[in-house]
């Protein structure tokens, strides 16, 4: 059997698993991470191992939150190298990486496959996944919902850079009896607007890309394109970027080894 390689990102929200084999495209996994990272990890490798067999002879890099949890990988990477090595590989050049995480986002600034810069917003949940599905379920909504009702409602300002005052301002909103649609429009433009203020303190390359779990989202990126006032293009396997780098980077070792 063909030596394999895997990357795992345990992030906060949703732990991403990518094997690679040497010739052969990736194969990409995704669970909830719950309460518990080293619960997740077990259960990663025990579905490793139903579907792989013994994976004792594979080269295993973890990254992300919850990276130390995965007590079997052969070694660690942080978050940023990681994705900023796997984002580049699926652009096929260099760019600048927008990665919306769970409880974060990035700007990761990638030239011949490493980063030469970065910066995270990780002090406020605001602008990432987590400010999202807070909304979602103040307005009764699934995040896909969320985003389908944003696509044809009018945004209303949500000025608070706080989570919990921007929920109050929808709150207020609702008891106005404002559509749930202009609501939606105004979670996603908030999200957009304050990603495009973080990242935009950074330089910019010709290509921008989209990583975590709404990179695939034409219509966000699209808004946020408009907020840059440059092109910044959806990744239809962008959440896997973190894992798709750790793989890259344990292949990578193992022939330098």
């Amino acid at each position: 059997m063909a030596k394999k390689y895997i990357g795992i990102d345990i992030g906060s929200t949703a732990s991403k698993v990518c094997v690679l084999e040497e010739g052969m495209e990736p194969v990409y996994e995704v669970l909830p991470t719950g309460w518990n990272s080293k619960i997740t990890a077990g259960i990663i490798r025990d579905d490793l191992v139903k579907r792989y067999g013994d994976i004792e002879d594979a080269d295993i890099i973890a990254t992300g939150y919850g990276r130390i949890s995965v007590e079997y990988a052969d070694g660690v990477v942080t978050e940023i190298t990681c994705h900023g090595r796997g984002g580049y590989e699926m652009i096929g050049r260099d760019c600048t990486i927008i990665d919306i995480g769970g409880q974060d986002t990035k700007y990761i600034n990638v030239k011949n496959g490493k980063p030469i810069d970065f910066l995270m917003n990780d002090k406020c949940a605001a602008g990432t996944g987590k400010f999202i599905e807070v909304m979602a379920n103040r307005l009764g909504l699934t995040i896909e919902e969320l985003f389908e009702l944003a696509e044809i409602g009018k945004p209303i300002s949500i000025s608070s850079l706080c989570t919990v005052f921007a929920e109050s301002e929808v709150i207020n909103y609702m008891g106005e009896g404002r559509s749930r649609e202009d609501l939606a429009a105004g979670v996603i433009d908030s999200v957009a607007l304050k990603v495009a203020t973080l990242v935009q303190r950074k330089e910019l390359q010709d290509t921008i890309i989209i990583t975590g779990g709404f990179s695939n989202n034409e219509f966000f990126a699209s808004l946020l394109s408009k907020k840059l006032g440059k092109k910044a293009l959806a990744m239809p396997d962008g959440r896997y970027a973190g894992a798709y780098g750790a793989a890259l980077l344990a292949l990578e070792r193992s022939k330098k080894s």
